[in-house]
């Protein structure tokens, strides 16, 4: 009976002592929960409302050109006449010589409208004025006059990196040539008359994209094409007829925007 006495004050005592050492440890635990410190909040991000500057690359800018873009670009150009082949007639009789028209610089603008991602249409807006003159006839050196000319070109380019940085492209088209202003030279020539021509052109160049959307260009065109004109009237003793392959080249470099 004392034995069993005994064993039960044992287990009381060891019972109270688990339940007073779980306690400690509960309010302990809930000590350390409570002066814990308080994590600072994350600060959201900085909206700018979609807003990118003119001379950003931001993340919503394009890389390179593709479908429904459209440039507008100004470029410094210089024509080059090439006078491949030339005729000269003095009162209906031909007479040797050759056409020379000077070479010019001008500013140029092309618009160009992408229909797909490698297909593009442009057209270039220039007018540059030229002299002309007839060489190595039996007459010598003779100054003809000059002329404005306005050679409206659309041309068709592949493309052949879309939506890349560095873009080259191959074009084809046709120009259709005014020649207007047109003034004699005065002396043997007192009356000077250019019809309008035309002919297929050729062009080829690349794009690079600055930033944002802006994009630096180099272009290339030939154009193809045969001048005619008319000195003095008939009947005046002088009247000179000459047909010239004037063949311009067109080198251009620009910059271009995307809207």
């Amino acid at each position: 009976m004392t034995a069993l006495r005994s064993a039960l004050a044992a287990a009381l005592l060891a019972a109270s002592a688990f339940t007073g050492a779980a306690h400690a440890q509960t309010a302990q635990s809930a000590a350390t929960y409570i002066n814990a410190p308080v994590a600072a909040p994350v600060a959201a991000p900085v909206s700018h409302g979609g807003h990118c500057g003119l001379f950003e690359t931001c993340a919503s800018t394009r890389i390179g050109l593709g479908r429904g873009d459209f440039i507008v670009r100004l470029s410094a150009i210089g024509v080059l006449p090439q006078d491949r082949d030339s005729k000269l007639w003095l009162n209906g009789a031909a007479i040797p010589g050759r056409v020379k028209a000077t070479r010019q610089a001008a500013p140029e603008f092309t618009f160009e409208y992408f229909f797909t991602d490698n297909v593009s249409v442009d057209l270039i807006a220039a007018s540059t004025r030229h002299e002309i003159a007839a060489d190595a006839t039996p007459y010598g050196h003779i100054d003809v006059g000059s002329a404005w000319v306005l050679p409206p070109t659309v041309t068709f380019a592949w493309h052949f990196r879309p939506h890349k940085r560095f873009n080259p492209y191959l074009g084809v088209g046709g120009s259709l040539t005014w020649f207007h202003n047109v003034s004699p030279a005065g002396g043997l020539v007192q009356k000077l008359n250019m019809g309008v021509t035309g002919g297929p052109a050729i062009n080829a160049g690349f794009d690079y994209q600055l930033v944002g959307n802006w994009f630096f260009n180099v272009d290339v065109k030939q154009i193809f094409m045969r001048a005619h004109a008319w000195a003095n009237d008939r009947g005046s003793g002088a009247f000179i007829k000459a047909h010239d392959s004037l063949d311009p080249t067109v080198v251009g470099m620009g910059i271009g925007y995307r809207f």
